[in-house]
């Protein structure tokens, strides 16, 4: 039992992966900087702006269904917390025991959205309704490529739904990023995650020259400080998963653990670089790249895969 509670709490679950995700964000913000020809934040401001929210009183909005809206955020951080467990536990060579983890993780990782969505509405606010409509939309738009994506990658290493295994395929046969139909796949998961964080070209939701923050518009204080964890350990947690599932994982021996960090910190990136060259696409451009776009080119990856390419 108290294993568990220290995989959940501590490592590699929700301190470790909120530490690694403000880490991430400093670099995300840093490299965003340097690109408009600024300085940037210092190292630790990603977790100051946690502390800040966290000394600040938590408004609830008068009309609001109070009890959803305070909890939704305590709902997402729980499952960006759990799908960091599932990831990163495999990835540090250590056995759950658990089969089928790919399945799960995958729904874990749709609750940070589902719960936002359902404290926007809860808000009252039509500015946070329409950002939660919004990103209700978009979820149904990449989450079908998403689910493409892992069913391909179970075919490709041989039909396991474990991760563990996946990882272990990966290192005797090589990284699936390295065949053709694996390319097209990690093209495809990289603008996944592009959306799944909400960053440009996929911000809709937010917005906020249009709709001033959207979903999270009435979150304050407490509430809010838990909606930037959720954030943070998403950034960590999804270039990870693509790490494992594409570049063959992560080594922690010699110098596999300097390739190990370059391979994350090169992902975050691409992401970031995504994020500062694109201008906010529609929602249905967004949902018209998803459902046409990148379904096609996960199923031009399968028939790829079925040759052996």
């Amino acid at each position: 039992m108290a294993n568990y509670l220290f995989y959940f709490l501590i490592f590699p679950g929700f301190l470790f992966a909120a530490a690694g995700g403000g880490i991430l964000s400093w670099f995300d913000r840093k490299i965003t900087a340097r690109v408009q020809f600024r300085k940037g934040p210092p190292f630790l401001q990603p977790f100051y702006d946690v502390l800040k929210l966290l000394g600040k009183e938590t408004l609830v909005p008068r009309n609001s269904a109070k009890i959803p809206f305070l909890y939704a955020p305590v709902f997402a951080l729980t499952g960006a917390t759990l799908a960091a467990v599932f990831i990163l536990l495999p990835s540090f060579g250590i056995t759950s025991g658990f089969r089928g983890d790919l399945i799960v993780i995958y729904y874990f990782l749709t609750v940070p959205s589902i719960s936002w969505i359902i404290g926007a509405m809860a808000t009252g606010n039509p500015l946070a309704i329409t950002g939660a409509s919004r990103e209700m939309k978009l979820v149904l738009s990449y989450e079908l490529a998403f689910l493409l994506i892992l069913a391909a990658i179970i075919y490709k290493s041989g039909m396991t739904l474990n991760l563990a295994d996946i990882i272990d395929y990966q290192k005797q046969n090589g990284a699936l990023a390295g065949s053709l139909s694996g390319i097209l796949l990690l093209i495809t998961f990289i603008f996944c995650i592009q959306a799944k964080l909400g960053l440009v070209p996929f911000d809709m939701a937010e917005a906020e020259t249009e709709i001033t923050a959207g979903m999270f518009i009435e979150y304050s204080g407490f509430s809010y400080a838990l909606v930037k964890l959720t954030r943070y350990i998403l950034l960590f947690i999804l270039p990870s998963f693509l790490v494992v599932l594409f570049l063959g994982g992560f080594q922690w021996s010699g110098t596999g653990i300097v390739w190990s960090v370059l391979k994350l910190l090169a992902v975050v990136l691409v992401l970031t670089l995504i994020r500062n060259t694109n201008p906010r696409l529609k929602l249905g451009q967004a949902m018209k790249f998803f459902f046409v776009g990148m379904n096609l080119l996960v199923i031009a990856a399968f028939v790829l895969s079925l040759y052996g390419l």
